[in-house]
């Protein structure tokens, strides 16, 4: 019951980062959003979620994390509720943000309860499994969920939806989940706000170079204010006696690697399913529920590489899975970017996709497990932060790089496009073309699809380089495998 709560409040989370992303067409409509700005839906949640991260596993650590995880459900209720009455960009951003803050707290001090509340072996072994197919299939049923609360009901449903949820977590969790021990500490707010500020300023450059170019001066503004935050972020750190990031973590090689490596993928995954959703709406013309049946398969493929890696781990430990995992990923994307107005789910989607999923689940069980053993106990929340924040700061970077690329691609596309537009468009579709400057179908379909294929270069770019980082940099030594199996002399370092 204890892993069920655990678990329900992990998927709660995470799909609810995806959940949205069948949504965007319907809140574009609602509430006017440009197509470039649309991706702030997501990245409103995900750079507070993932920014904030690190202090709310503090925050577990010195408070108590079934109190912190009780109040974090709580608090993302409750801009759930706000987010679906928001009447505008601003209030709909704003309540995004809020979740992101309750996400935060609730996410990391999940995993520390899992390290917590399981024995090392082959019983933490399963917990960490099931927690992993949540946290990488949450984002496939999202889409599902989203698609039926669209087409059923409207948009403001898939942020309605978490408070009942939300509350029979918060319910169930004092009864189920024991109060694990405080340890003595203080927040390090002034890390947490510079690391926060810092992305938010990096992905806001991103996106604005996709709308208004590399030479725009409050693009270079932004990406300079996001460095001169990012070197206080490195430079608090450093002096602080209980730093938000505890820079020696990653003096260990594996560890470090796996958190490189989670950087990379969480990229390519976010950038899947956001461009995929635009994909098979706006080209295929798929209803929310159809895309969001459309992505069933996968959680259940995710699943099985998770099942996999989970089985095996012991065996051959998770150096193959890591590699293996990461060139499936790849060869997943590099297959999306054969799609074109003509393709069809059946014959250009859903192959690549189960391809792409397959190596997705046997990654995260690897990099969870890897990133959480042989940690102290007084530092297992700011440890299952730091992978938590990883996951969250590299899929919203990862994202605002993929739409700078297809801004950039679907731009040049657009110029192709518009000579022969405007040689068939009647007087009235010019004159809307000239006030909104979109394209209607067909063309729009080429440029949406000329975009899409070059984001998803760029994804199998990232997928890549985190199978070169397993290859270069993971190591498992004979005598880990024999602590995986649950019958080593103590936890597993570094692995």
């Amino acid at each position: 019951m204890a892993l069920l709560v655990i678990a329900s409040c992990q998927l709660m989370v995470v799909l609810d980062i995806t959940i949205v992303n069948i949504a965007l067409p319907d809140i574009q409509r609602s509430l006017d959003f440009s197509t470039t700005s649309l991706s702030w839906v997501v990245n409103a949640y995900t750079l507070t979620f993932g920014g904030l991260l690190l202090l709310g596993g503090r925050a577990g650590d010195i408070l108590g994390r079934r109190r912190v995880f009780v109040f974090g459900v709580l608090l993302f209720v409750l801009a759930s509720l706000l987010g679906g009455f928001a009447q505008s960009e601003a209030q709909l951003l704003g309540a995004r943000a809020l979740q992101g803050v309750g996400g935060a707290i609730a996410s990391p001090t999940s995993l520390a309860l899992i390290s917590t509340t399981f024995p090392e072996g082959p019983e933490r072994n399963r917990a960490f499994g099931v927690f992993a197919a949540v946290s990488a299939g949450g984002g496939a049923i999202g889409l599902l969920a989203g698609g039926m609360l669209v087409e059923w009901l409207n948009w403001r449903w898939v942020l309605f939806v978490n408070v009942p949820i939300g509350l029979l977590i918060a319910l169930a969790a004092p009864r189920w989940i024991k109060e694990s021990e405080r340890h003595p500490g203080h927040f390090d707010v002034a890390g947490a706000l510079t690391s926060t500020g810092g992305m938010v300023l990096l992905v806001y450059g991103f996106i604005r170079a996709a709308q208004d170019g590399w030479r725009d001066p409050l693009t270079l503004a932004s990406f300079a204010g996001a460095v001169v935050l990012l070197v206080l972020f490195v430079l608090v750190e450093r002096r602080s006696r209980q730093p938000i990031t505890p820079l020696h973590m990653f003096a260990d090689r594996n560890r470090a690697g796996t958190y490189g490596i989670m950087l990379c993928l969480a990229a390519a995954i976010f950038g899947m399913f956001f461009f995929l959703t635009l994909f098979v709406q706006n080209v295929l013309d798929f209803s929310p529920l159809l895309a969001g049946v459309a992505f069933l398969p996968v959680s259940a493929v995710i699943a099985v590489g998770a099942g996999l890696a989970s089985r095996f781990l012991p065996v051959y430990g998770p150096k193959p899975f890591m590699v293996l995992g990461a060139v499936l990923a790849a060869g997943g994307l590099a297959w999306l970017t054969l799609t074109d107005v003509h393709s069809t789910y059946a014959g250009s989607v859903l192959g690549p996709m189960l391809v792409f999923s397959l190596g997705m689940g046997m990654e995260f069980v690897s990099l969870t497990l890897m990133a959480l053993s042989d940690v102290p106990a007084r530092e297992t929340g700011a440890a299952s932060g730091l992978l938590n924040a990883m996951q969250q700061v590299g899929g919203s970077l990862g994202l605002s790089i993929l739409v700078t690329v297809f801004g950039t691609a679907s731009g040049n596309e657009a110029q192709r496009q518009i000579p022969g537009f405007l040689a068939q468009a009647t007087p009235v579709e010019q004159l809307r073309f000239r006030r909104t400057g979109e394209l209607p179908p067909p063309w729009a379909d080429e440029v949406l699809t000329a975009g899409v294929s070059a984001a998803f270069v760029m994804a199998a770019v990232f997928t890549l380089l985190a199978a070169v980082i397993a290859v270069l940099v993971i190591q498992v030594r004979p005598s880990d495998l024999e602590r995986l199996k649950g019958d080593g002399p103590g936890p597993l370092p570094g692995a």
